[in-house]
C-alpha cells in the first residue's frame, strides 16, 4: 500500500519506519528537511507538499502538534485535500479538540475524503516499540481498511465510535495520566519531606490497591531523577487545555484535571516545558519546605 506520512517528530518517525518495514511504500512531506534523513535508505519518497503526498497515497497519516496544524495540512494551501484522489483516507494521529476533529471530518467528507481521528497513548517508547494504544473515531468500514496499518504501530487498537470519539477517549486518557503523574509526585514528595525513603514507599504501594502503571513506570523514573522527555510537559499542558475547553463548553466540573493543568502551566512557565511531564515532582519539591 502507498502510505503518506506527515509529522515525522519523536513519535511519527518510528511509526512511519514500522510501516515501511512492513512493506508499505512511504510518501513523505516535512517542513524541516532534516526530519527526512532517517528515510534516505528505505522505500520512501519525499514530496514538495502535502498535496503531492496525497496524490501518491491510498492512506495519509498525519501526526502534528494541534488542531490548527491538522487543519492546515488537510485543508490549507497545498494541503491534502488539493491532491486527494477518490477513496483517499486521512488518518490523524495527533491529539486535538474533539470538535475540531468532527469539523475536519465533515469538511473532508464534503470533498469525498474519508477521515479517522486516531490519537495514541504510550509516548516515544510506545512508538519505538510499536506498542501504542490507539483510540479511533470514524466509520467502522473505514477503520477496518486501516486496521492492518494500526496493527503495525500499536498493540491495542479500539474503534471508540463516530468522528471525534477517538479524541474524547484520548482526553479521558490525559485526565487519568495527568492526575496520576501528579498523584505519584505528591506522594513521593510527601514521603521524602517526611524523612521516609520514597523508593520503599513505592515498593510497598505496588503490592496494594494503589498500584498503577504510572506508579510502576513513571514512579521509578522519578526515583531515578530521569526527566528526559518521553512525553513533554508542554504536550500534556496542551492536552489538558483541550480537556478544559471541552469541560467549559459542556459545563462540566473537572476539579482534578483543572488542578493538574495548573501544575503543567507552572512547569511550562518556569522553563521546564521540554522536560517530561513527571517533572511535576520537581515543581512540588521547589514549592515545599526542606525535609522534616
Amino acid at each position: 500500500m502507498n502510505v503518506g506520512f506527515i509529522g515525522l517528530g519523536l513519535m511519527g518517525r518510528p511509526l512511519a519506519l514500522h510501516l515501511e518495514k512492513a512493506g508499505h511504500a512511504l510518501h513523505l512531506w516535512a517542513r524541516r528537511a532534516d526530519t527526512l534523513q532517517p528515510f534516505a535508505r528505505v522505500n520512501a519518497k519525499a514530496h514538495v507538499s502535502a498535496a503531492e503526498v496525497a496524490r501518491h497515497s491510498d492512506v495519509v497519516i498525519t501526526m502534528v502538534a494541534d488542531a490548527p496544524d491538522v487543519e492546515a495540512v488537510c485543508l490549507g494551501l497545498d494541503g491534502i485535500a488539493e491532491g486527494a484522489k477518490p477513496g483517499l483516507i486521512v488518518v490523524d494521529m495527533s491529539t486535538i479538540n474533539p470538535n475540531a476533529a468532527r469539523t475536519i471530518a465533515q469538511r473532508l467528507g464534503e470533498k469525498g475524503i474519508e477521515f479517522l481521528d486516531a490519537p495514541v497513548s504510550g509516548g516515544e517508547t510506545g512508538a519505538i516499540n510499536a506498542a501504542l494504544t490507539i483510540m479511533v473515531g470514524g466509520k467502522a468500514e473505514v477503520f477496518e481498511k486501516v486496521k492492518p496499518l494500526f496493527d503495525k504501530m500499536g498493540k491495542s487498537v479500539t474503534l471508540i465510535g463516530d468522528s471525534g470519539a477517538g479524541q474524547v477517549a484520548k482526553a479521558c486518557n490525559q485526565i487519568l495520566t495527568g492526575v496520576g503523574v501528579l498523584a505519584v509526585a505528591e506522594a513521593f514528595n510527601f514521603a521524602t519531606k517526611s524523612g521516609v525513603d520514597a523508593g520503599k514507599v513505592r515498593e510497598a504501594l505496588l503490592g496494594g490497591f494503589a498500584y498503577s502503571k504510572i506508579l510502576e513506570n513513571h514512579g521509578q523514573r522519578m526515583l531515578d531523577r530521569n526527566f528526559k522527555p518521553g512525553f513533554k510537559a508542554w504536550m500534556h499542558q496542551k492536552d489538558l487545555r483541550i480537556v478544559m475547553e471541552e469541560a467549559h463548553r459542556m459545563g462540566l466540573m473537572l476539579p482534578a484535571a483543572a488542578a493538574t493543568g495548573q501544575v503543567f502551566n507552572a512547569l511550562v512557565g518556569s522553563g521546564m516545558g521540554e522536560n517530561d511531564s513527571i517533572s511535576a515532582l520537581m515543581m512540588l519539591e521547589k514549592m515545599s519546605t526542606p525535609e522534616a
